[in-house]
């Protein structure tokens, strides 16, 4: 049974850092991507970053790009996600997810058909 476990959630002032974490088990990634999504109260789910869990391959959603990082660590089957400067329109309920690759390099094509695995979220509230 694949799982994927998020955590790392919690309450910063705006300005602050948190990193995230998901474990990822019940399967090999080999050929997938994997990713952080948030919900924010009232608003849909938005894409936030993913990385190509063979090659180390980015991609961010532009909200983020300069302020997040997302890494792996393949001993571990873990990947992170690195929150810098946050603001409070980060607040949101973060969600791991993992999908095949479509394409030689993550980018749009990678959220084309949607996730095959999800994890149950973890919350992030930035403070004023």
């Amino acid at each position: 049974q694949v799982q994927l476990v998020e955590s790392g959630g919690g309450e910063v002032q705006a300005g602050g850092s948190l990193r995230l974490s998901c474990v990822a088990s019940g399967r090999t990634f080999n050929r997938y991507g994997l990713g952080w999504f948030r919900r924010a109260p009232g608003k849909d789910r938005e894409f936030v970053a993913a990385v190509s869990w063979s090659d180390g391959d980015t991609y961010y959603a532009d909200s983020v790009k300069g302020r997040f990082t997302i890494s792996k660590d393949n001993a571990d089957n873990t990947v992170y996600l690195q929150m810098n400067s946050l603001k409070p329109e980060d607040t949101s309920v973060y969600y791991c997810a993992a999908a095949p690759l479509y394409a030689p390099r993550l980018g749009p094509a990678w959220l084309k058909y949607g996730m095959d695995y999800w994890g149950k979220g973890t919350l992030v509230t930035v403070s004023s």
